[in-house]
Order: C-alpha cells, then sequence, then structure tokens
C-alpha cells in the first residue's frame, strides 16, 4: 500500500512544491487549502508537474467539521501542516487572528489525528524562533528567544504543543522543521511563490520590481555589522525545503527516529546579504532591480543562518541548488505569471 499524506495549506508556496516531490518518491498526496493566501493555480500546477489527479478539498482548518470531514473520507497515515497565517507585520497588528488560525487550527488536526489514528506529524516551523542568536550558526539547541511577533511566537507554541502531545500520545511522533528563508520556484516555472498583495517576503519584492509592478525595492538598513552593511539570512531554495519534508515523513514511517519528537533545521548553512541577493538576481537574469537604502525595519534581526550538520547526518538531507539557480528559477516564474517574455 502507498503511504498517504494529508498536506494542509498545500495550495501555498512551501506546500505545492511539497505536494510535488511528495507524489515523485511515490506518496499519495491530499491537499486542502482555504485559499486566503493561495489559488487553484498552484494545484493545477502539482497536477500538471506530477501528471497525479491528486485531490483537492476546499477546507478552513479553524473548521472541525470540516476537517472532521476529510479525515472521514480519506485514508492517510501522515500530515504536514503547512496552514497558517505567517505576515510579522500583520501578526502585530492582529494578534488574535494569528492566535486562533495558527494555534487553533494545528490543535484541531492534532486532535483530529489522535481520534483517528493517525501518527505522523511534520510541522511547518521557523528559525524566526532564534530570533537573533547569540553564537551563530544556530543549532538546534539554540535557546529560542522570547517572540519579537505574535507570528513568531506561534510558532513557538506550536512547537510545544506538538512536543507535548507526542508525549502524550502513544504511537504518535512529531517532526519540526525550522525554515531558513524560503526562496525560488519550481524549475518547470507552473508554481512558485505569489502573495496576494504587496509581499512581505524579499525574492518575490524583487521579482515584482524586476517586472515594473513595483517601483523599487527597499533595503531596510546598511548600518548592520556585517560585511556590507546589510543584513544575512540563509536563503534556501524551496526545492531542496520541500524534499525535507519528503525525508522527515519517511524517516517517521520507517521509525527511524531517535526520539518521538525531533528538531531539524533547514537551510543551506551559508549566510547572503540582503544587498548580495539582489545583487546576484540581477547578474543571474540579467535584469535591473531599482532598490533604495531605507531606515533599519522594526523586528529584523541582523543576521541568522543555519547549522545544518544534524540535517545533514541524521535526516540525510542536504540543500543542493545554487543560488543562482534559484534566483533563476523565481524570475522565470515571475514572467511566465506575469506574460513577460
Amino acid at each position: 500500500m502507498k503511504n498517504s499524506v494529508l498536506v494542509t495549506g498545500g495550495a501555498g508556496f512551501i506546500g505545492s512544491h511539497t505536494a510535488v516531490e511528495l507524489i515523485n518518491a511515490g506518496f499519495d498526496v491530499i491537499i486542502v487549502d482555504n485559499f486566503s493566501n493561495s489559488d487553484m493555480a498552484a494545484v493545477e500546477g502539482v497536477r500538471t508537474i506530477t501528471g497525479a489527479d491528486v485531490p483537492f478539498e476546499k477546507a478552513d482548518c479553524n473548521s472541525r467539521e470540516e476537517l472532521e470531514k476529510i479525515f472521514k473520507k480519506y485514508k492517510f497515515d501522515s500530515v504536514i501542516h503547512f496552514a497558517a497565517s505567517k505576515a510579522v507585520g500583520e501578526s502585530v497588528e492582529k494578534p488574535l487572528m494569528y492566535y486562533r488560525n495558527n494555534v487553533g487550527s494545528f490543535v484541531n488536526i492534532l486532535e483530529l489525528m489522535n481520534k483517528h489514528g493517525v501518527s505522523n506529524m511534520v510541522f511547518s516551523s521557523s528559525a524566526t524562533v532564534y530570533g537573533q542568536p547569540d553564537v551563530l550558526p544556530a543549532t538546534e539547541q539554540t535557546p529560542r528567544k522570547p517572540a519579537t511577533s505574535p507570528y513568531g511566537n506561534t510558532k513557538q507554541i506550536c512547537e510545544d504543543i506538538l512536543r507535548d502531545s507526542v508525549a502524550a500520545c502513544e504511537g504518535m511522533k512529531g517532526i519540526a522543521l525550522r525554515y531558513f528563508n524560503p526562496i525560488g520556484a519550481h524549475p518547470s516555472a507552473l508554481i512558485g511563490e505569489l502573495p496576494k498583495g504587496v509581499p512581505n517576503n524579499l525574492v518575490p519584492f524583487i521579482t515584482q520590481t524586476a517586472a515594473g509592478i513595483r517601483k523599487e525595492l527597499s533595503v531596510f538598513g546598511d548600518d548592520y555589522n556585517t560585511p556590507d552593511g546589510s543584513c544575512l539570512r540563509d536563503y534556501i531554495d524551496v526545492v531542496d525545503l520541500a524534499k525535507a519534508h519528503v525525508v522527515a515523513v519517511r524517516r517517521m514511517i520507517e521509525n527511524k527516529g531517535k526520539a518521538k519528537y525531533e528538531i531539524f533545521n533547514i537551510g543551506t548553512g551559508v549566510p547572503v546579504s540582503v544587498l548580495e541577493l539582489v545583487n546576484t538576481f540581477q547578474k543571474v537574469n540579467n535584469v535591473k532591480v531599482p532598490y533604495k537604502i531605507v531606515g533599519r525595519r522594526q523586528g529584523d534581526v541582523e543576521a541568522v543562518w543555519a547549522d545544518t550538520k544534524l540535517a545533514n547526518t541524521e535526516l540525510g538531507w542536504k540543500a543542493e541548488r545554487s543560488l543562482d539557480e534559484t534566483l533563476a528559477a523565481a524570475w522565470s516564474w515571475e514572467k511566465r505569471v506575469r506574460n513577460i517574455k
């Protein structure tokens, strides 16, 4: 029997790429999404890339009733939970919405997993939980800092909920993947990052500026204690990131884990500055990105990147795609979406 995986938020940026990699690895996939920050085109993209007639259910993970129907309709042994709101600034303005959506939906899923005997959970966490680490690179043992936003706090809370649930429930296993900065698009250019409204993430803002949709990019601060004064981040290709989820699910199915609950950093281990990323994008794609330096943005940390040794050795996963390949794919996706020749 094929192993089946329920992917919540599966029409989103990371969810859609993960659905593709799961299917390519021989898994059956059921996609659930409410299209709050995505649309049906992503599901169709997954179907086109894989040639699989992937089942899709439009449902809100905040609705236990809607979720219950899905748990009754399909048989699956694993869940990858992406469904969450993710804009840091919006979370500061609307904290209750974030706690209800991100924490409430996760509790619903875990309760229904218990009820229906579903064993394995991969949780979409974030390097946000580290804040500004005292020592870099960040390892999985790096202490979590108090969150600087409700969004970051929901990631910490959900990690703790998963840890406690796995400890309490016999037969249940959980893995939290702490992503660094996911960027790029599928090489087919059929799926990618298409945020609704003004992008919160750097690369979509770069691609939209290059496409003429945005007048210019704002680089927040050039006076940090870094080689060129701009913030340092660890940019991970979304396809590499998606493959980490496949490995994590397989690890739980095959009982390879050292513990019932595990955490892994998913990044490249290579710090890249904001200005370096902009310049690399321009060079790789032979396109101009007008930008200006503005003041620092509240809540931004100066530098954070991953120590990936644990994921490399324990999961047997490592980032493979180069920054050039990733930024070329991001631009190919933007051009296809905007009909730019």
